[in-house]
């Protein structure tokens, strides 16, 4: 079972931020030059929320709030769920499905290792079940 400190490792552990002051604009724009779905609010060390596509869309889009003057703070996620690196693949997936989450920062203590997608985790699993079936067919061609 691939635990998620070897899920970023292979992945890598770069996590992209802004702090609660900026636009969600500029959020945006850089996540939409790293191609990704969340960013890390964090403040000065200190991680203090979560912005996803999923806050934009309905926080900002939905209110008609104009994202070039929201602040990030105004529609960031606060109650950021999080896993610890020794964790499983699998228990992040779970945590995802029942928190109603796409995107988990990992933290060790209050060191911020690394992001997590629900995307991530799913290329994992299968994977990893693609590999074990792959070892069971050769176990049982050879047999």
């Amino acid at each position: 079972m691939k635990t998620v400190r070897q899920l970023i490792e292979a992945k890598g552990r770069d996590v992209w931020s802004v702090s609660p002051d900026q636009t969600v604009f500029s959020a945006l724009e850089l996540m939409a030059d790293k191609d990704v779905g969340a960013v890390m609010v964090i403040e000065g060390q200190q991680v203090v929320g979560i912005m996803s596509e999923r806050d934009y869309a309905r926080k900002v889009v939905l209110k008609g709030v104009s994202s070039k003057e929201a602040k990030v703070s105004e529609i960031m996620s606060r109650k950021v769920v999080f896993v610890r690196p020794e964790q499983s693949v699998e228990e992040c997936l779970a945590l995802m499905t029942q928190k109603h989450c796409r995107h988990l920062p990992v933290m060790s203590g209050k060191d911020l290792e690394g992001l997590v997608s629900i995307g991530d985790a799913v290329k994992a699993i299968i994977a990893e079940k693609e590999f074990m079936i792959g070892q069971l067919e050769n176990y049982i061609l050879a047999g």
